[in-house]
């Protein structure tokens, strides 16, 4: 059901530091001169923007200064917290093979 909802644009996120993961953020991806920029917006209008590295980072911040810490939580998939809010991206973890 993630896997769809990922492809309707939609992914689950927990936001303001609850652990309570939803899918109720929305992600546009927008191909740039600097690479893939998602831009993930959450329901009440916030927002985080985030590149799509080739560096085996996974993402990095687009903007700002705060820094977007990426941890593997699948095969296929990962988390990345900025401040108090976590989402999770679908992904291609290297080094790891697709079931």
């Amino acid at each position: 059901m993630e896997k769809r909802a990922a492809a309707e644009g939609r992914i689950p996120c927990a936001l303001g530091g609850t652990g309570d993961f939803a899918t109720r953020c929305t992600i546009d991806r927008v191909q740039t001169q600097d690479g893939l920029m998602l831009t993930i917006r959450h329901p009440d209008g916030g927002f985080h923007r985030l590149r799509v590295t080739k560096d085996g980072r996974g993402v990095i911040a687009g903007d700002g200064a705060r820094e977007a810490v990426v941890t593997v939580i699948a095969p296929d998939a990962i988390e990345v917290a900025i401040d108090d809010v976590r989402y999770r991206l679908p992904a291609t973890v290297k080094g790891q093979q697709r079931q």
